[in-house]
């Protein structure tokens, strides 16, 4: 008996609002074999839900294109059928497929086409290679997955790639990191269109708790550090995570580990990949991120509280960790927040 596969087939299917008979900007979202599903199921969500777009998706060649996962997807066009003129946003997702894809001279030639006359150009995680090959981001700013910009500043040296933020915008080149943060990215160009309102909205619909600045760290402790393997360390680690804004200069964490000062330095260091004072800074940092999510307390209070002392000293850890002061953090997500009360 012949088997039927049933496809995910993205085309549009929200009204966007009446514009006079204009026809709306043309956002293309470029898939391959072995794209990321997330890549482009996210974006395309925030876009079609602000409404107001039409929404595209091509492959290398129509029809039926599997996802990294296994999950099928339906492109309506290949590059042969869809010209690459008119496109207002062009979205080149990611996923393990693409470094095979970044060697079809059909697909990047086409980018490369498409790319000269949009108003944006974006990349969603790794789909930065398939740009970076088409020779666009030279002497560009850009971002991608944290697991992935090693090697994208390896193969493409003249790219000045930039592994901590979430999005980074550089002139109307747009990258992001991995998965979910292209729907950050994405938030974001929605607010450039059509203002934070309409932005905020779809944050609320999509049950986007909140909708993040692209230069906050695409890192947290739980994501970037290593667990600890003995059980000293953990007991110096737990003790961090319990009291963020206690007393844990190196000779407090030996106390409680039972290691000596230099042992513990030593032992937090090799099994975590950072010295014991960083990682109090990040929990710290952490927790402090919370606090001005969540309340209105202020910058004094907070760094008291979480053990920075002063406002000053919690407003470089900022910028040391995220690359934002706790201000703009709290200015950020304020309406957001707003919106989910």
């Amino acid at each position: 008996m012949a088997r039927s596969v049933a496809y995910v087939s993205l085309t549009p299917s929200i009204p966007g609002p009446d514009r006079g008979g204009v026809h709306p900007p043309r956002i293309a979202f470029v898939i391959f074999d072995g794209f990321q599903s997330l890549d482009l199921a996210g974006p395309h969500e925030v876009f079609r839900r602000a409404g107001g777009y039409d929404c595209t998706v091509v492959a290398p060649v129509p029809g039926p294109v599997r996802a990294e996962s296994g999950l099928p997807v339906h492109a309506g066009h290949g590059v042969a059928t869809l010209p690459p003129t008119g496109i207002d946003t062009l979205v080149v997702t990611g996923g393990a497929g693409v470094y095979t894809a970044r060697h079809d001279p059909r697909l990047t030639g086409w980018i490369t086409a498409a790319a000269r006359g949009a108003r944006r150009v974006v990349s969603v995680c790794s789909g930065a290679f398939l740009l970076a090959e088409a020779g666009l981001l030279d002497g560009r700013r850009v971002t991608s997955h944290w697991a992935r910009v090693e090697r994208l500043a390896r193969e493409y040296p003249a790219v000045t790639v930039q592994p901590d933020p979430i999005f980074v915008r550089d002139g109307h080149f747009w990258s992001s990191a991995g998965v979910t943060a292209g729907m950050d990215l994405a938030l974001a160009l929605v607010e450039e269109d059509q203002g934070q309102q309409v932005a905020l909205e779809v944050a609320r619909h999509l049950v986007l708790f909140l909708r993040r600045p692209g230069n906050q760290s695409q890192f947290s402790v739980g994501l970037w550090s290593m667990q600890p393997s003995s059980d000293p360390i953990r007991q110096a680690v737990a003790a961090i995570h319990a009291d963020p804004g206690a007393r844990h200069n190196i000779a407090d964490l030996a106390a409680r580990a039972g290691l000596s000062s230099r042992h513990l330095q030593r032992r937090f260091t090799a099994e975590l990949g950072i010295p014991p004072a960083a990682y109090v800074e990040r929990v710290r940092v952490e927790a402090a991120q919370g606090a001005l999510e969540n309340g209105g307390d202020p910058l004094d209070a907070i760094a008291r509280r979480y053990g920075f002392g002063t406002a000053e000293t919690l407003r470089r850890s900022f910028q040391r960790c995220l690359g934002v002061t706790p201000s703009d953090y709290r200015d950020r997500f304020r309406s957001t927040l707003g919106e989910h009360r």
